[in-house]
């Protein structure tokens, strides 16, 4: 067998229970990276490997809302009626269900955002790196 033997498998879902509901979290499917990626754009710069759910609803709760409605594969009322803790759960739920989402396409947009916004900055400060 070859390293690649198994990466035609489907992934194994993530079972949560959430609102009394169980939900089988898989990663992002092709067709709904396009709205996701839109949803999640506000938030990018923002994520980090240890998120602080609270801070980032309070700053850009609509986006993250609508980015865990496509991921969990839910409609945005019913992850706007969640309990706050199981909104927390949800999206850190989700976060680690796409990180091979998160690292290979958001990390390096927060990457470069930074560069650009380093490079405008006047003085000492700026950084090739």
């Amino acid at each position: 067998m070859t390293g690649n033997t198994f990466a035609a498998l489907p992934p194994v879902p993530t079972s949560i229970v959430i609102g009394g509901e169980s939900l089988e979290l898989t990663p992002l499917k092709v067709g709904e990276v396009p709205a996701f990626a839109r949803a999640v754009q506000p938030v990018a710069a923002s994520l980090s490997a240890s998120n602080d759910w609270l801070a980032l609803l309070a700053e850009h709760g609509e986006a993250v809302i609508e980015a865990v409605a496509i991921a969990s594969r839910r409609p945005n009322e019913w992850v706007t009626g969640l309990e706050l803790d199981d909104a927390v759960r949800l999206s850190e739920a989700v976060f680690e269900v796409n990180a091979d989402f998160f690292i290979r396409r958001v990390w390096p947009t927060m990457i470069e955002s930074a560069a650009r916004i380093g490079a405008r900055m006047p003085g000492p400060m700026r950084s090739s790196a």
